[in-house]
């Protein structure tokens, strides 16, 4: 029945449609090619563990004594 459905609301759609719903099929089958899809349930890709220290010597302290200290580039618009 859903076949069906499908292909008769296919055959409704002007070509340029048809080409869309086919390049969306096509999209479809190679993105589950890899067994993604199991028993009709998407499994989510797995996460990426981050590295512990990661961003080590990106921010050092303690702070320079001029970090509150307005910018250079704004003082015009601090008047």
């Amino acid at each position: 029945m859903l076949k069906t459905e499908l292909l008769e609301a296919i055959d409704q759609l002007p070509d340029h449609l048809q080409q869309e719903v086919l390049h969306f099929a096509q999209f479809l089958m190679s993105k589950y090619a890899n067994g993604a899809v199991k028993e009709g349930a998407i499994e989510s890709p797995p996460v990426k563990k981050r590295d512990f220290g990661a961003l080590k010597g990106i921010f050092v302290l303690p702070l320079p004594d001029d970090f509150d200290e307005p910018l250079e580039d704004f003082k015009e618009y601090m008047e």
